[in-house]
Parts: structure tokens; C-alpha cells; sequence
């Protein structure tokens, strides 16, 4: 009997683990990434003759899915248009199903945590509509689409009236960058991403203001039309908003400060052309990857202080990467709780469970942990300084898309570390912390207490 229930115990066993949430967003993602593989290795999805290589097919439709925006081989000259809107809609099926995945597992783990999370996660969420799949996708394909529209039509309007494009190629042009913004993917049709748009507000404003809403995330943007008043807003939506907004002001004083007498960034600029750059530079550090800098041509500070701001990323449920905003936050409360002498961290008047700040800890140290040792083997593989070297790599496990002209040489191996750094940073934090959730368990006894010393 035992050696017939085996088997059977096994394919259950199976069954149950492709039911997992963080196995369903792997598969999902790894299927959307091979499906896009091929199609831009069709002969027509390139400008030249022949179909695109295996591995540079690989990369663009990973970089894509990821909403990163590395490219190693430069998008408007070799991909056709075919090429290009493969590249969009694979962008946008990205973007909308990490928003959507990421607001369902949110779903997953508060039906499946004790009663008491249960209640406390009801009162936090009341107005953020999470509570039907159906309305949930709608919300977030129809809040996608809406914003895209809307950032489309003022970048259609200048290309056409203000840089003498068809009507035709101004729309194109003008609907591909909102998408790409909002989505945070940062893939763009010129060469030099939007350096030739540097001091130009018509351009840089809309697309910084999509770059910015995508990274807020789906949850905060139903709960900000919902709710007016701030007092209303949940903790989630209080930290990423403050969060959000602190960020983008140091990030934009620090380029504009570091950077304001480089005559090869800033320098060039007067002072209006330079308030735009720095804080166009702070708000594509929060994951998008357009340009309107030669980041190989800034301070090696400046660089690390990116690497900074890359890392932490923006919202939760959103299409920016990174740590995201909240992890940070929270982490940040960790410090000020314990230089005060607090017993119990507490944000907005809210107390911090202990198990979400073991949570922020674990993705926290682990992302570190894989940034470095990407860049440990990528260091073994390109020969490039060690702070251009990193730069890359967290730009591709923050799903950022930034670089300093490096991914463009680094050979075969070097773009599978960052294949795997992509996909990793796209999907890891989100599976890691759902996975940590649902696995909670309460002990039936408890160890005595022990103190080793720290520092």
C-alpha cells in the first residue's frame, strides 16, 4: 500500500507547488519572456537581413518583460518596426501584469495569514478595491491605459509641432515613450535616449510624470482617487507617497549639486537646463532608464549615489523595481526607533508589525547580496572600472535600464549574469515576501532570550 500511495503523494504534491503564487509569476514571466524571444528573432523584426541572434533576442525581450530598458544592441537602427512594437507590447504586458501579480498575491497573503493580520490588513485596505480579481484587472489595464493617454498626447504634440515630425511618426513616437515611461522601461527610439531632449520641459516633464505615476503602484493609486484627504490614507500609501517625494528632492539637489560645473553633464546647461536635467536624472533613478545625461561622462560619486537611489526603486504593485519605497521606509523607521530607545517602531501613528520588518531585512541583505555577487562575476568578465561595473549591475537587478556604455561590450557571459540579474530583480522581491508571509508560522513554545553583543 505504501509503495502505491507514493506516486500519488508525489503528483499532489506537484500540483500544489505550481498552485504557488511565486511558481505562477516565475512560469508567467519565463513563458512571456520565450514568447517574445522568438518573435524578435523573426527576420522582420530586423532592420537588416537575417534574424536576430539567439542570445541578443533573449536579452531585448528579458529586458523588456523586466520593464529594465538595457539593450545591447541599439533599438531604433536594428530592430524594424515590427521589432519595435514587439518590444512595446511586451513592455506593456510587463508592466501591467506586475502591477496585477503583485495586487493578487497581495490577495493571496491576506486570505492565507491569521485572522488578526487578516482584520488589521481589511482596515488598512478598505478603499483600495482589492477584494475582486475581476475589478482588480480592470482597475489596473484601465489606470494604466488612461495615464499613457494622457502623458501620449502633449509628447505627440511637441514631436509634431515643435521638432517638425509627420503627424503620423509624432503619434508613434508619442504613444511608444508613454508607454515605455509609465511603464518604467526606459526603452527609447533615438540613440542617445533623450539626450538631444536635455533642456526640453515639453518632453522631460510628461515623461518624468509618467516614470513617476507607474512607480506609485496600483494599490496607492486607486486608494489617491478614493480618498482625498491624507489623514484616510492607509500606511502603505503614506510611506510611498512621502517616500516618493523625499526621494525625488534629494535625488534631484545631489545631480544638480554634484554635477553643476561638469562641463561634460551640467556644465554645458544654464541654470533652468540644469534644474530640468537633475531632477529628470533623480526621477529616472527610480527605475525607468531614459536619459538625458551621458552617465559615462559623470563623477564616480555621482555614479554611487545612483547606484543608491536605483536600488531603493519606487512603489510596491507598480512597474518600478528596486527594494521598492516601503522596504526602505521601514527600515528607515527601524533606525529611528532604535536611536530612540523605542521598544516598538511606529510609522504615521501606526505600530510595525515585527514580521514585516523581518521581511523588509530579508529582502533588504539578500538584494545586496546579489547585486555584489553579480558584480563580482561580471568584474571577472569585462574589463571596466569597478564602480561602472556596479553600476551596471544594479541597474539590472533594480530593473532600471541606466548605463554607462558598458552593456553594449560585455561578451556572451556577461549578458547572461544581467539576463539573470533582470529577472531575478523583477520577480524576486515580490515571490520572496509573499513566500515569507504565507509560511508564517506561530510556535507552540519559545526559546529563552539571548543577547550577543552588536557592533
Amino acid at each position: 500500500m505504501s509503495t502505491s500511495s507514493s506516486p500519488t503523494r508525489r503528483v499532489r504534491r506537484g500540483k500544489a507547488l505550481l498552485r504557488h503564487p511565486a511558481q505562477v509569476v516565475a512560469v508567467g514571466f519565463a513563458a512571456t519572456i520565450l514568447v517574445g524571444t522568438l518573435l524578435l528573432m523573426l527576420p522582420v523584426a530586423r532592420t537588416e537581413p537575417g534574424h536576430a541572434p539567439f542570445l541578443t533576442a533573449l536579452f531585448t525581450a528579458t529586458s523588456a518583460v523586466c520593464v529594465t530598458g538595457l539593450a545591447v544592441v541599439d533599438t531604433p537602427t536594428y530592430w524594424s518596426t515590427f521589432g519595435e512594437v514587439t518590444i512595446l507590447g511586451l513592455i506593456q504586458v510587463g508592466g501591467i501584469g506586475i502591477m496585477t501579480l503583485a495586487s493578487m498575491l497581495a490577495l493571496v497573503v491576506f486570505r492565507r495569514l491569521g485572522l488578526r493580520f487578516r482584520l488589521t490588513a481589511a482596515v488598512e485596505h478598505t478603499s483600495s478595491g482589492l477584494g475582486d480579481v475581476r475589478s482588480l484587472i480592470k482597475g489596473v489595464v484601465g489606470i494604466s491605459l488612461v495615464i499613457e493617454l494622457i502623458i501620449a498626447i502633449p509628447l505627440t504634440l511637441r514631436f509634431w509641432l515643435g521638432y517638425g515630425a509627420t503627424l503620423e511618426r509624432a503619434a508613434y513616437d508619442g504613444v511608444f515613450h508613454s508607454i515605455s515611461a509609465f511603464n518604467n522601461a526606459g526603452f527609447a527610439l533615438r540613440s542617445d535616449s533623450l539626450m538631444g531632449y536635455v533642456a526640453d520641459p515639453w518632453i522631460c516633464l510628461p515623461i518624468a510624470v509618467a516614470v513617476i505615476a507607474g512607480g506609485l503602484g496600483f494599490p496607492v493609486w486607486l486608494e489617491l482617487l478614493q480618498r482625498t484627504k491624507v489623514r484616510m490614507w492607509s500606511l502603505h500609501t503614506k510611506m510611498t507617497v512621502t517616500g516618493t517625494i523625499g526621494l525625488l528632492i534629494i535625488g534631484s539637489v545631489f545631480f544638480t549639486a554634484v554635477e553643476w560645473k561638469n562641463p561634460d553633464t551640467l556644465g554645458a546647461l544654464d541654470t533652468p537646463g540644469k534644474l530640468l536635467a537633475g531632477f529628470f536624472q533623480s526621477t529616472m533613478t527610480r527605475t525607468a532608464g531614459f536619459n538625458s545625461l551621458d552617465y559615462e561622462q559623470m563623477h564616480e560619486g555621482t555614479l554611487l549615489g545612483a547606484d543608491v537611489l536605483m536600488l531603493i526603486g519606487g512603489g510596491s504593485a507598480g512597474t518600478a523595481g528596486g527594494l521598492k519605497i516601503t522596504t526602505f521606509m521601514l527600515l528607515f523607521f527601524v533606525i529611528v526607533a532604535e536611536v530612540r530607545g523605542q521598544r516598538e517602531v511606529e510609522a504615521f501613528d501606526r505600530r510595525i508589525d515585527p514580521r514585516a520588518i523581518r521581511q523588509a531585512l530579508t529582502v533588504a541583505l539578500l538584494s545586496v547580496g546579489f547585486v555584489v555577487s553579480g558584480t563580482i562575476a561580471l568584474l571577472h568578465l569585462v574589463d571596466a572600472p569597478t564602480h561602472q561595473v556596479l553600476f551596471e549591475a544594479v541597474s539590472a537587478f533594480a530593473t532600471v535600464g541606466l548605463s554607462a556604455n558598458l552593456t553594449y561590450d560585455v561578451p556572451p557571459g556577461g549578458q547572461l549574469i544581467l539576463i539573470a540579474m533582470m529577472f531575478v530583480g523583477r520577480i524576486g522581491p515580490i515571490t520572496l515576501v509573499s513566500a515569507l508571509a504565507l509560511r508564517d508560522r506561530e510556535r507552540l513554545h519559545r526559546f529563552p532570550e539571548g543577547r550577543p553583543l552588536i557592533g
